[in-house]
């Protein structure tokens, strides 16, 4: 069953639309993070406007170096050690979609360690937005329940996972980490 909506997860991804899916956090809503028209579907769903950037997943720390200009030597060990799941803010991002970029140049990105999502972008070979599945300003959902039915409409498949997990799950860390290794917490 898993494969299988991997499999779905992929189609849809690859042909620009998007996914509501469980991560190693919240719910999620999700594209492609290098396609612009399929990132644009997103703040439009979410009614957000581009100044608020979003948030890219990995499934390993060997593919920053393909997103991020020059990824400090501290984040490999940040990432390791991270107790719980830790998105990092780099400067200098590169080869995604311009409108998944911070108008400064930043890109969160966070290594997802979760049964579902490291396998889809394993296959997808891309790094995926994840932003919360909620509309803009409102409260994020904390169990798949907790999603509205205009994000429940606004996607092109939901993902039949985890669904019924009733953990007490929270958004992830956010820290922002300059080039000479300087960083602050923006999110704890």
């Amino acid at each position: 069953m898993l494969k299988q909506e991997i499999d779905k997860a992929f189609e849809v991804l690859r042909n620009g639309g998007l996914i509501l899916y469980p991560t190693d956090t919240i719910w999620g809503i999700g594209c492609d993070a290098t396609n612009p028209e399929a990132v644009d579907k997103v703040y439009k769903l979410k009614g957000r406007t581009e100044e608020k950037s979003l948030i890219i997943l990995l499934d390993t720390a060997n593919k920053l170096p393909s997103y991020v200009r020059d990824v400090p030597d501290i984040a490999y060990d940040l990432i390791e050690f991270a107790e719980n799941p830790l998105t990092i803010i780099y400067s200098g991002a590169k080869n995604l979609a311009l409108n998944v970029i911070n108008s400064d140049g930043s890109i969160a990105i966070r290594i997802v360690n979760h049964d579902f999502c490291q396998p889809l972008i394993q296959r997808f070979r891309k790094p995926i937005v994840s932003t919360s599945a909620n509309i803009s300003g409102e409260q994020s959902p904390i169990n798949f329940d907790d999603i509205s039915q205009d994000i429940l409409n606004g996607v092109d498949l939901i993902v039949d996972f985890e669904q019924d997990n009733r953990s007490e799950k929270k958004p992830s860390t956010i820290m922002k980490l300059e080039v000479d290794g300087k960083f602050k917490f923006i999110r704890k």
